[in-house]
């Protein structure tokens, strides 16, 4: 038995973990809270004795919301740094621009957000939500609501503009009107909302239910409320489903004109388990910092981590191909009481809750999924993607395997991402 704290270890005898978050511009909002996440996790992992006897060392690098500079920064942690794996990026554009790194250089990189899906990559583990653990449900949840007229509103990038693809092909499905979805995108940062809620508005007003589903991301999303409120657009009369806006979004801003208004998520903050009380008062314990709050790409990293700490153990090494083979059926608790297990796609199971924005700026589940979820990496709404299946396994060690030519290839994820 390793004796805990950092006098067990030798001084040089370290395994190195990468963070790459960004520390400053428009998503710093969302990512430094991460950062912070990941830094207590490997402090709490060396208190207990480190990994196959050594010290984890946290290695932080900040890409300032830069996405080029993700892969740049990404490439010095993998040749330079020599870090075991990568827990890091937001949004979809950022882990785009380091997947060739990662796949060059033949490391790991442990994803934590919410995303459009269209991907299965070897080197990298989905922890966040495919659209399936997410958007679909949320939509489903709207209808249930009687919503039958939708604001797809998202920051103008890859992952809003696939999700709100796969949605649309969902709503026509489901029997929705193309001149019933009003689509909008504004750029990373945009500050000045009213046009664009006026045109909400506008469209709102027709008679039937609107509903707004949002992939805004990052600080966007504090004037885009504020505009909400003042322009007196209630969750009553049209309700704001978020995919992107959790208990750190809304720390910053007063949240009693968006009580009721929706966020759809894997976690949140207020659910009632000894995990996730036990996590809540470790991470204020950490910060210092009893107004600190907790969230689902916080939930994300906690699972990753310990998955790739319980699949070096079982490999017996830090050598990616071994940690690689070994992820795959690794089970570890997650904070809402139940197990999330490491698919065959590297996408994992989770449930799926609806929550309430409360004057407090926590949320109140008003909905949860009878079971978990699995990750689906390619949607079935979208024709060229809906034969595609990917797993990780020998011997097909494939990630978009078409079923209905038997071949590895299909759409292929460069394609999906254009």
């Amino acid at each position: 038995m390793i004796a805990s704290g950092a006098s067990a270890f030798a001084a040089d005898d370290t395994i190195k973990v990468g963070i790459l978050h960004s520390l400053s511009g428009t998503m710093a909002i969302s990512e430094t809270t991460l950062k912070d996440a990941m830094l207590m996790l490997i402090d709490e992992q060396n208190a207990k004795g480190g990994l196959l006897g050594k010290k984890l060392e946290a290695v932080v690098v900040d890409p300032a919301s830069d996405w080029p500079l993700f892969a740049e920064k990404a490439r010095g942690l993998i040749a330079q740094d020599k870090v075991s794996a990568v827990f890091g990026c937001w949004t979809s554009v950022s882990r785009k621009s380091v997947l060739p790194v990662f796949k060059e250089l033949d490391s790991i990189l442990f994803y934590p957000v919410q995303y459009e899906g269209e991907e299965s990559e070897r080197n990298v583990f989905y922890t966040g939500a495919a659209p399936n653990q997410q958007a679909i449900p949320a939509v489903d949840y709207l209808m249930g609501e009687g919503v039958e007229r939708w604001v797809l509103e998202g920051t103008d990038y890859v992952y809003p503009r696939t999700t709100n693809k796969i949605l649309e092909a969902y709503l026509q499905a489901k029997g929705v009107k193309p001149e019933d979805i009003k689509t909008n995108y504004t750029p990373f940062g945009f500050s000045d909302w009213q046009t664009e809620v006026s045109a909400i508005k506008e469209f709102g007003a027709s008679g039937k239910k609107t509903a707004v589903v949002s992939t805004v991301n990052g600080d966007a999303n504090v004037p885009f409320y504020k505009e909400l409120a003042n322009q007196g657009i209630t969750a009553e009369q049209t309700p704001v489903m978020a995919f992107s806006v959790g208990e750190e979004e809304l720390a910053g801003i007063d949240t009693k004109p968006l009580v009721g208004h929706l966020a759809a998520w894997n976690y949140f903050q207020s659910v009632e388990t000894p995990e996730n009380e036990a996590f809540i008062a470790k991470w204020k314990e950490f910060t210092k910092n009893d107004k600190r709050v907790t969230n689902d790409p916080m939930e994300a990293h906690y699972i990753g981590f310990n998955m790739w700490v319980k699949a070096v153990e079982k490999a017996g090494t830090i050598d990616p191909d071994a940690v690689i083979d070994a992820m795959v059926g690794v089970s570890v608790p997650n904070l809402t009481g139940g197990y999330a297990s490491m698919g065959a796609n590297h996408h994992i199971t989770k449930p799926v809750l609806i929550g309430e924005i409360q004057d407090d700026g926590q949320f109140e589940v008003v909905y949860e999924t009878p079971g978990l979820v699995l990750g689906d990496e390619w949607s079935d709404f979208l024709p060229e993607s809906k034969p595609l299946i990917a797993d990780w396994r020998a011997p097909m060690s494939c990630g978009n395997f078409n079923t209905a030519t038997g071949k590895c290839g299909g759409a292929g994820t460069q394609a999906a991402a254009n």
